[in-house]
């Protein structure tokens, strides 16, 4: 057995060389028939040395190498590879690793959060109590504020009334004192007439129906007197048997407007108590009874300045001023008023050189506070040019109450209250700026555009009303 595998060892490399050698002769000599050759070994022991063939090799075998050296160098540079693998799978273990570890943490931290979570949630169940303790003691805050406000109005509306009782005793006043001078006028002609050579002196009374006082405007005046009620008379203030009425007396009012009591016979200007039939308030108005035949109303008028009228809303609805001076009537009481029929407007207007000049609507109307006291006025006529028929069918705007067709406010450019457009022709509720051109970072004087124009503030202007009869 052993011999057989060294004489196997010895016989390969010489049948190896042999063949390759075969094959390169048959490369080289194809033309040449084939030889076959057949070695005979007999079975001995090799006891000598084994010769080694010194002879060149064929270039093949070279390729060969050249292959054998690249298949080295393939299966250096997959080893190399390999190396690089398993440091990378070391990584990768290590990385492995660290994402347990952080998979552990992120288990700790959900768990911190939930109970966190828990915490957060029992102390929002704990400040919704308490808000809802704080909603309902501010509710109970917000209640009690309503009720001092209810209070207040109240208050407010009781001390109007009170106001108006006041107004309303002051009249009865003067006219019981002024039946009372009749009654001793009366029984001074009558001893007169019994005894010629006695003469009672003489005693003058004020105008009938005239309200000689200047107070001021009752602001919100109220309900208290119905339709058609009227002062006592001479009759219910006497109550001596032998005193006789030699005359009918008048009527003291309160009167529908100036005009009922014009034909009622009162011809004097003065204060007079009226009360429009569809409204339920009583006012009182000064009384135009002898320019441009009497009959008017007056519902605005400047003079001199001593009355503000850049107010607030509240004032231009409820009116403000002295009556016997510069005085607004109340945006409601015009609006009854000239609700009981077809009215017309008069407006008069003075410069400070003494010019006189008028314009005048055949229709004037203003609608309810609902839309504003929006105005309405008819056509034109006059010698001051129209600068108001601009603001018709514009709302009224007070600072505090912006209604005009501009961006800004123009009640408080013009400073006033007016039916502002964008904002205005005429501005008859300005400034009284005295000397008449003025200087103002804007136009807010007392002015009639088309008449002196913008710049210039008017030195008197009055407002009147009267039915179309």
């Amino acid at each position: 057995m052993t011999f057989s595998i060294r004489l196997c060892l010895i016989v390969m490399p010489c049948l190896c060389l042999s063949q390759l050698l075969n094959e390169y002769s048959w490369n080289n000599n194809a033309s040449r028939p084939k030889c076959t050759y057949t070695f005979v070994v007999p079975q001995q022991k090799i006891s000598g040395a084994i010769c080694v063939s010194t002879a060149r090799f064929p270039e093949t075998l070279a390729i060969n190498r050249s292959e054998l050296q690249e298949l080295k160098e393939e299966l250096n540079r997959q080893q190399a590879e390999i190396q690089e693998l398993k440091k990378l799978v070391e990584v990768d273990h290590d990385v492995t690793t660290e994402m347990e570890y952080l998979r552990k943490e992120s288990r700790n931290m959900g768990s911190r959060l939930s109970q966190l979570q828990t915490q957060f949630l029992h102390e929002v169940l704990q400040r919704t109590n308490e808000t809802t303790d704080i909603t309902h003691g501010g509710n109970r805050g917000l209640n009690a504020t309503t009720e001092v406000q209810n209070l207040a109005s109240k208050y407010k509306d009781l001390q109007e009334k009170y106001n108006f009782l006041t107004s309303v005793i002051n009249n009865q006043s003067l006219t019981i004192a002024r039946l009372e001078e009749k009654c001793l006028q009366n029984l001074g002609r009558r001893q007169a007439d019994q005894d010629p050579d006695h003469k009672q002196p003489a005693v003058g009374s004020p105008t009938d129906g005239k309200l000689e006082d200047g107070s001021e405007i009752q602001s919100d005046q109220t309900k208290e007197i119905s339709n058609g009620k009227e002062f006592p008379t001479t009759e219910t203030v006497s109550s001596t048997p032998d005193v006789t009425v030699t005359e009918t007396p008048k009527s003291l009012g309160p009167w529908f407007d100036c005009y009922e009591a014009l034909l009622d016979g009162q011809k004097s200007n003065g204060i007079y108590l009226l009360k429009p039939p569809l409204g339920n308030q009583v006012m009182q108005a000064w009384c135009e009874q002898e320019a441009a035949e009497g009959g008017w109303t007056v519902i605005q008028r400047r003079q001199d300045g001593s009355t503000n009228f850049f107010t607030t809303w509240h004032s231009y609805k409820h009116g403000f001023g002295n009556l016997d001076g510069e005085y607004w009537l109340g945006l409601e009481n015009i609006y009854w008023l000239v609700s009981q029929g077809s009215y017309k407007l008069l407006i008069l207007m003075e410069d400070w050189q003494g010019r006189h000049a008028y314009a005048e609507y055949d229709y004037f109307r203003l609608e309810p506070e609902s839309d504003f006291y929006r105005l309405r006025v008819g056509l034109y006529r006059g010698d001051a040019g129209d600068s108001l028929s601009w603001h018709n069918a514009k709302q009224f705007s007070t600072l505090d109450k912006d209604r005009d067709s501009y961006t800004g406010n123009c009640a408080h450019f013009q400073k006033g209250g007016w039916w502002y457009n964008m904002c205005a022709h005429s501005n008859l509720n300005g400034v009284w700026y005295k000397g008449g051109h003025y200087r103002s970072r804007y136009q807010d004087g007392v002015y009639w555009a088309e008449f002196r124009g913008g710049a210039y503030s008017l030195k008197k202007v009055s407002m009147m009303v009267k039915p179309n009869k």
